[in-house]
């Protein structure tokens, strides 16, 4: 017996429609970046109506089998009462504002009537006793959408792409699914053919509003992502582009940011030979406005250059510079000032983490901590200073707290103790290879798919 044309445009429309939405879940799941919700609602709203589609037509093809009609009527049913509620979902996102906050709430009433709906349809007991509200909220939905894309004030106000296309695909299923809901629930003759094509426009009007929207979210995110490119090659800019050359020191230093631009900052102050400051700084946060204030320490930097033998009038001076600048955030910085010539450091602080000074003659680490206040707090903060005397082979360590506050498994952090107890262990290694040690620890404390969890900035001197 040849299949009636209806039924056969419904086995191609739903066989379309489920491939339409197979291919576009996997679109979605191969993603690297952008939002994909959309695109994700997008393929189960396709792919269950299409599937609906190929269940009702294959109904109708078993006869006068009352068991094979339930078995494709039961799921049938369960996909008409989650297609509204997908249908919410897939709205959603592409709304703002009170349209996005109304879908929102209504995705609640939605999901209740589905769940006592499909329940009622597993237990056999009057399966389209909640179908009348599954009507009554998919014509509200749909009478919102037409208004939302058909009327363009309300279109340039509530819709996330304004698109005539999604207008006119909206408008032409919404007068053809509104009769047959308004049919079903007054119990009036149902033009059901007429709704499959009227939807497969519906979806491909939705199809192009989706691509749209997620090509334009990968459009948007590359275009930080280059500009956060060259954020980084600015940041890279401002710090120092190798280590001083000192007569009796070694230095060693690193630099590595959590994200392509951070808050972590050093400098070096070169008087001569034989006189170097040290700086560093850790502004608070993560990302571009912990690296714009970083920026800002390296101009405040050129106004203490002349008092850089004088470590608590630095941190004075940056402190007056920036305090009125930070917006509410905060910084901490340590700084060093070496005389290789007198063997003489001298040593002061904001909030940092102490000094760590390995003392070659007695075999001691000395914690070392000389803090005022933060950068931030009071414009006219003093910062006490401490006198270091510096023997052979003695080993100084400059840090932010990225290195001691990354966490294992456990969640333990590498802390002072950790940190400590491999200066002691290599404190014999030079500069450079001591520096990398506390790198390699520090990494190997974290997961091992962990990613970096803050900033981190080292350097280690070394004295000859």
């Amino acid at each position: 017996m040849p299949i009636p044309w209806d039924q056969l445009v419904s086995l191609m429309l739903g066989s379309i429609l489920v491939f339409i939405g197979v291919a576009s879940g996997a679109i979605a799941f191969t993603r690297r970046r952008g939002e994909v919700r959309v695109l994700v609602w997008f393929a189960t709203l396709t792919a269950i109506y299409g599937g609906r589609m190929l269940l009702e037509t294959a109904a109708q093809q078993t006869g006068h089998s009352d068991l094979a009609q339930r078995m494709l009527e039961y799921p049938a049913i369960i996909a008409s009462y989650l297609i509204l509620v997908i249908a919410i979902l897939f709205s959603v996102e592409l709304t703002q504002g009170a349209v996005r906050r109304l879908l929102q709430i209504a995705v609640y009433p939605a999901a209740f009537v589905a769940v006592a709906g499909v329940a009622l349809t597993l237990l056999g007991r009057s399966r389209g006793a909640f179908m009348p509200l599954n009507h009554a909220l998919a014509i509200g939905l749909l009478l919102v959408l037409v208004a939302v894309n058909a009327v363009p004030s309300l279109s340039r106000r509530f819709s996330v792409l304004p698109s005539r296309v999604l207008a006119t695909g909206s408008l032409l299923f919404a007068i053809v699914a509104i009769y047959v809901n308004l049919a079903d629930f007054l119990g009036l003759p149902s033009p059901d053919a007429l709704e499959p094509p009227a939807f497969a426009v519906f979806v491909l009007s939705l199809g192009y509003v989706a691509a749209a929207k997620v090509l334009a979210n990968e459009r948007r995110l590359l275009s930080i992502e280059n500009e956060l490119e060259i954020a980084r090659g600015i940041q890279s800019s401002i710090l120092p582009s190798g280590v001083p050359e000192l007569e009796r020191i070694r230095v060693a230093a690193a630099y590595q940011p959590m994200t392509a631009v951070a808050g972590d900052f050093y400098e070096f102050i070169v008087v001569d030979r034989r006189h170097a400051g040290f700086l560093v700084a850790d502004v608070s946060g993560h990302g571009v406005p912990a690296a714009l204030i970083a920026s800002m320490i390296k101009v405040a930097m050129q106004g203490v250059v002349a008092d850089a033998q004088e470590p608590g009038e630095v941190l004075r001076g940056l402190n007056r510079v920036l305090s009125g600048q930070l917006r509410g955030q905060y910084v901490t910085a340590a700084y060093l000032w070496v005389d290789a010539e007198t063997r003489i450091a001298r040593y002061s602080a904001a909030g940092h983490p102490p000094l760590l000074h390995w003392r070659s003659a007695d075999g001691e680490l000395e914690r070392v901590e000389s803090n005022g206040l933060l950068f931030g707090v009071l414009p006219d903060a003093e910062y006490p200073v401490r006198d270091l005397a510096l023997g052979a082979d003695d080993r100084l360590l400059l840090y932010t707290d990225g290195l001691v506050e990354a966490e294992n498994a456990r969640g333990d952090f590498f802390g002072d103790a950790e940190l400590e107890k491999v200066v002691r262990a290599h404190h014999a290694r030079p500069a450079s290879e001591l520096l990398a040690l506390l790198l390699t620890e520090g990494r190997n404390w974290l997961p091992r798919a962990a990613s970096q969890q803050d900033d981190i900035t080292l350097v280690v001197i070394a004295v000859l």
